[in-house]
């Protein structure tokens, strides 16, 4: 089998036509990012990485940390979250706000193509004054254990993952 063959005989979802928004506010780890740069690059997923960093995404950075599929994503830069809202205007169809203190989980998130998915800095998440009046926007990830909340790059991963094959791009 050519390595084109193998290649072709992939598993593959079809691309959506209106791709979902990862938006990471203040994200403080890089291998974080980097796991989550990979993600939106096989799922066609834009991202967007908002205020402070806790690493640098110049050139040099990112091949010394061998993020060979950089290229692959859509990756913008917003100083803050509401210069972040202005940029995906409409490209965003809905906003979800995910957060380990929410009530609602995102199983019970009716998501669809576009939708913007905001997470949290990985030390404290996103602010509670930012969640206030979002109400049923707020969804969580239910874990069965006492650990208080999961990694970044897991939580971006499981959401968006539903989020997809609620829309059907998985089949």
């Amino acid at each position: 089998m050519t390595s084109e063959t193998q290649w072709a005989s992939r598993l593959r979802g079809r691309p959506l036509t209106r791709p979902f928004q990862i938006v990471l506010v203040e994200p403080e780890i890089p291998p974080n990012t980097g796991n989550i740069a990979r993600l939106c690059a096989a799922t066609g997923s834009s991202l967007h990485l908002v205020g402070a960093l806790g690493f640098r995404i110049d050139d040099h950075a990112v091949r010394r940390a061998g993020l060979d599929y950089w290229h692959l994503v859509q990756v913008s830069t917003h100083p803050d979250l509401a210069a972040a809202e202005r940029a995906l205007g409409v490209a965003a169809a809905r906003t979800w706000w995910l957060s380990g203190k929410a009530k609602r989980s995102y199983l019970s998130a009716d998501f669809r193509p576009g939708d913007a998915l905001v997470f949290g800095k990985e030390s404290v998440g996103l602010p509670e004054p930012l969640l206030e009046g979002k109400g049923a926007q707020v969804i969580g990830i239910p874990t069965l254990g006492a650990v208080r909340s999961l990694n970044l790059a897991n939580a971006v991963s499981i959401t968006l993952f539903e989020a997809l094959r609620q829309v059907g791009a998985l089949a």
